[in-house]
């Protein structure tokens, strides 16, 4: 089969989850022996086509044709700001569209159910339940023709390491986070802390001798650059419709302190330590703990490497492969 993915952004460029969750899906099609492609919508620095564990990335410099791409192709796919022009060419062409749902924000749901939609892709259980919600007050609405579950896949020996001693962030914007962690390294100026700049948003960065500030990191050098430098990570975002830097810290049985959103209690678990956003205190109290008391980070990393165990992506990976060669 030839698959063509028309994505505004993607690795090692722009290092974002959602990205990161589609490269693993494609990657998973190519080992399935398919030729795939992506097609970027949004400029880069790249000139020429590279490739990426053996997806074809195709950037706009190129000037090369996505629409002659998609005229030629098996299957569609896209996602968040692609999705109504990915849609509509596919539409015209009579392809069918897979479309991978990241988030359950009102626009996603209705960009799916403007058209065609042949296979939605929903992240979590709480998102799948968002959908049928939707479906249920929009019946006017187009339901995909076929909707699965794919978790954002972490292979776990790809992030597993020896956890570092420092207290990290990934991605300094405001919804992540940015702001109290800056909060919490100004009051802990014994602590030392890592911080990595995301991959969209403004950036909060803090000027401070216990932060360290790492560039955009590649997801194939998060374990060198990132996770084997880590011992707390901290995920304190407002939303959260899953949480991929969480599972791949629990990889290592990094213990992660994160706010209660329904994406990161459903990825997280039982492995996880949350703790409400606005709750300074509370933070500061569970990363002291988790620094000192050897039995209590022994306990939250036991739990962490047992929920990556519960997470291994080859049954979800194999649910997208055939959903994917049955729209052929």
């Amino acid at each position: 089969m030839q698959i063509v993915a028309r994505l505004h952004g993607y690795p090692p460029r722009h290092n974002a989850g959602a990205e990161w969750m589609v490269h693993s899906m494609l990657r998973a099609l190519v080992e399935r022996g398919h030729d795939v492609s992506v097609w970027l919508s949004r400029y880069t620095n790249d000139r020429e086509s590279y490739d990426l564990d053996g997806v074809q990335i195709v950037p706009l410099q190129t000037r090369l044709d996505a629409g002659t791409a998609i005229r030629k192709a098996d299957v569609v796919v896209s996602h968040l700001e692609n999705v109504p022009s990915a849609g509509a060419l596919a539409r015209g062409y009579g392809k069918p569209l897979a479309v991978v749902c990241h988030n359950t924000h009102l626009p996603s749901f209705r960009q799916m159910a403007a058209g065609d939609t042949a296979l939605a892709v929903y992240n979590s259980q709480w998102m799948a339940r968002e959908a049928e919600l939707f479906f249920a007050e929009y019946p006017k609405s187009v339901r995909p023709g076929a909707e699965v579950i794919v978790r954002p896949p972490v292979f776990a020996d790809e992030y597993r390491t020896r956890p570092g001693s420092k207290v990290t962030l990934v991605n300094l914007n405001l919804e992540k986070g940015g702001a109290l962690f800056e909060k919490l390294a100004t009051r802990m100026s014994d602590v030392e802390f890592l911080a990595v700049r995301g991959a969209y948003g403004e950036q909060i960065i803090p000027d401070l001798p216990n932060v360290e500030i790492v560039d955009h990191v590649c997801g194939h050098e998060m374990r060198e650059k990132v996770y084997s430098r880590t011992k707390v990570l901290l995920m304190p975002s407002s939303y959260e419709s899953w949480g991929r830097a969480g599972v791949e810290a629990l990889a290592s049985g990094i213990p992660v302190i994160a706010h209660p959103t329904p994406g990161l209690c459903e990825a997280l678990s039982e492995a996880g330590v949350f703790v409400d956003l606005h709750d300074v205190d509370g933070y500061e109290v569970m990363i002291r703990k988790l620094l000192t008391d050897r039995a209590e980070y022994r306990l939250v990393s036991k739990r962490a490497k047992a929920r990556s165990a519960e997470l291994d992506p080859t049954p979800d990976l194999a649910t997208w492969c055939n959903a994917v060669e049955a729209l052929a």
